[in-house]
């Protein structure tokens, strides 16, 4: 993986407590800071797909056609597995 080098800005305090946690776990500095900023991104990305979740709830709840709608989709797929055959095997197999 190719990185780049960042500078950031520290207190003292969040410095100090880097290097403990660091040597506490046999890592550098930079590994501590790159697998935090991973579970920040990872956290983040977790709760905007949770928002998008929640803005969909009830977003079909006027439609009175869904029976209909999925049993449609069910018949297409039947159709595409009758109408496309899985290709056979080679011989010998």
């Amino acid at each position: 993986m190719m990185m780049e080098r960042t500078q950031i800005y520290l207190t003292r305090e969040q410095r100090d407590t880097l290097k403990v946690i660091a040597k506490r776990r046999g890592q550098t500095a930079s590994e501590i800071i790159r697998e935090a900023i991973d579970t920040y991104i990872d956290d983040y990305q977790d709760l905007d797909r949770s928002e998008l979740m929640h803005r969909a709830v009830g977003m079909w709840a006027d439609r009175d056609d869904l029976p209909e709608f999925f049993e449609g989709l069910r018949r297409e797929g039947d159709r595409d597995l009758i109408d496309e055959p899985a290709e056979p095997l080679p011989a010998g197999h």
